[in-house]
């Protein structure tokens, strides 16, 4: 017990830091968790998982936020929109099967990798646009449909704020990991509520994983933020071809 909670404290202190900065935590989390776990329910290894994510994350937005100035008018309506569309996704998981979501998801992945390596410039400047109504309303479309999709697959949620941030706002990539992690924080609040509700939360693990992922989200945020736009936009195009290679996998060897 102890050897695997040790195990697992690494495998969340690295995912942390990961997570703080771009996104992606769960793709080295969930894994060591089922290692770790193999007997346990898929429902628990989930719902241990978002404990320790959501104080990661938690801890990441609380130190983004203290060095970057975000726009509330238009991160606020989006993060509670995602958190409301997070409990739709949720509750309609076992409806769809994973093997219908998993291409369009590699899809839209290619297709971000794509335009921003074609893009030199893409997140590299931040130059935000003027928050207006139709503003407003885009981020909260954006909010719902992201947090829909964490509720029901998962993978790439923070790679896809990212990127529609940039897209649509026109903000840089530091900016775009910041506001992220607080439309982030509202999807992995809202699926915790419902695992805690339904008993499936491992304390024992999750509470030394949550502190061990937010001493990886301190350390993450502060190499994202000494680094720059330009760093994090690296480890974006990373993150995003290791999560095209997962998923591909999963679709030709699942």
């Amino acid at each position: 017990m102890l050897l695997s909670l040790s195990f697992l404290c690494l495998i969340a202190f690295c995912a942390g830091l990961v997570d703080a900065a771009v996104g992606g935590g769960g793709l080295i989390q969930i894994p060591g968790l089922f290692s770790a776990l193999p007997n346990a329910a898929p429902a628990t290894i989930f719902g241990t998982n978002k404990l320790s994510a959501a104080v990661g994350t938690l801890s990441a937005a609380r130190s983004y936020l203290s060095r970057v100035r975000l726009p509330w008018r238009l991160v606020l309506p989006a993060a509670a929109t995602a958190f409301v569309f997070s409990f739709a996704g949720a509750a309609v998981v076992s409806q769809i099967p994973k093997g219908v979501i998993r291409p369009l998801v590699l899809a839209l992945l290619l297709v971000m990798a794509v335009y921003t390596l074609w893009k030199k410039d893409f997140g590299k400047l931040h130059k935000p646009v003027a928050i207006g109504r139709r503003e407003m309303a885009v981020g909260m479309a954006i909010g719902g449909a992201i947090g829909f999709y964490d509720g029901l697959f998962g993978p790439g949620t923070g790679s896809f704020l990212m990127f529609l941030f940039i897209r649509f706002f026109a903000f840089d990539f530091l900016h775009a990991s910041a506001a992220a992690k607080v439309v982030n924080l509202a999807t992995n609040v809202a699926a915790l509520i419902f695992f805690v509700g339904a008993g499936h939360v491992l304390y024992q693990l999750a509470l030394p994983m949550a502190a061990a992922n937010m001493a990886g989200a301190m350390v993450g945020t502060r190499l994202a933020m000494k680094k720059g736009a330009g760093f994090v936009r690296v480890l974006f195009l990373g993150l995003t071809s290791v999560l095209i290679c997962k998923l591909a996998w999963d679709i030709f060897h699942g």
